[in-house]
């Protein structure tokens, strides 16, 4: 490109200097004198100019540079934005397909297992004159585990809805939404001595139906893990920390090894058998995917013996 003054003449007053990109010679800049001028000790050019027309080159190499990076920056966006779009179509897909068969799921195995169960029911009623201890205990086994198998299928179904659900953030009082949950825990089982201990005022910005699922989730949990003591405690409550609210359930109950804290949000990874504790293995995934769903953190703490405690961000 050239940038000529008027009237325009070359002389043989010229200086040059290259333009460099990249370490790679991309032009020239060449500057004329208009008329000739002495010739002075130093050259036609004093030092002064020479050095502004090697800072121009300087500068105009980067401005090249600067540009062709812009360049294929943008190249890069427009790529990834179709990778987007691309690999946005096959989630819609692939989800389809799990809504699909999550509703298979759900409408072929829960007909078959209620037959079981049913029928395990019935024969345990009508003809329990006509069998023995053993007989009655196999059925009674049938029947626990056709309803822990359905149990597994809801709780799998409802990890897989949370996922599509779409988000409805808003102020929650989350202290009254415990208070409401100890409540319900208390009326079904009266008999057990459980002090629940809920902060005040405690709000969020969250979806309420969600953040009613992961904390229904956390205190049923404290509730179970402490169902081999006579008397408990469980707390909930927020703390502070780094400009961050950190909201917490604590309780004083079974607890568990830190060694295996890694495991807790896993699907079907339990740190307790079923023999001490009934469960699925599915709860913590669920709260941890809501949790996440609010762009949150979740983390446990805890020791065998002396309870556990569950810290969530939203």
């Amino acid at each position: 490109m050239e940038y000529l003054s008027e009237p325009f003449e070359e002389t043989e007053w010229k200086q040059s200097s290259e333009i460099v990109v990249a370490g790679e010679p991309r032009g020239m800049v060449e500057v004329f004198y208009l008329e000739e001028r002495p010739e002075l000790d130093e050259g036609p050019f004093v030092a002064e100019e020479r050095n502004l027309i090697g800072a121009v080159a300087i500068v105009l190499g980067r401005m090249v540079e600067l540009r062709e990076v812009e360049q294929e920056r943008q190249r890069y966006r427009d790529h990834l934005e179709d990778m987007v779009e691309q690999r946005t179509a096959q989630l819609e897909a692939a989800n389809k397909e799990l809504e699909a068969f999550s509703y298979s799921v759900s409408h072929d195995l829960r007909a078959p297992l209620r037959a079981m169960d049913g029928f395990s029911h019935a024969v345990l009623e009508d003809y329990a004159d006509k069998l023995d201890e053993q007989g009655k205990d196999y059925l009674a086994r049938i029947r626990a585990a056709s309803q822990r198998m359905a149990q597994l299928i809801d709780d799998i179904l409802e990890l897989s809805r949370i996922s599509r659900r779409e988000m409805d953030r808003q102020q929650v009082d989350l202290s009254a939404m415990a208070k409401e949950i100890s409540e319900e825990l208390h009326r079904l089982e009266p008999e057990r001595q459980v002090e629940f201990i809920v902060a005040p005022d405690v709000v969020a910005n969250a979806d309420s139906h969600l953040i009613r699922i992961a904390l229904d989730q956390l205190l049923n949990n404290a509730w179970k893990f402490t169902g081999k003591q006579d008397q408990a405690t469980i707390q909930f409550g927020a703390t502070s920390e780094a400009d961050e609210t950190v909201y917490f359930v604590q309780d004083d109950g079974a607890g568990f090894d830190m060694t295996y804290a890694s495991k807790l949000f896993e699907p079907f990874q339990r740190l307790h058998s079923e023999a001490e504790f009934s469960g699925t293995g599915i709860g913590l995934a669920t709260v941890q995917r809501i949790i996440y769903r609010h762009d949150g953190r979740i983390w446990g703490e805890g020791a065998e013996g002396e309870g556990a405690t569950f810290y969530f961000t939203l």
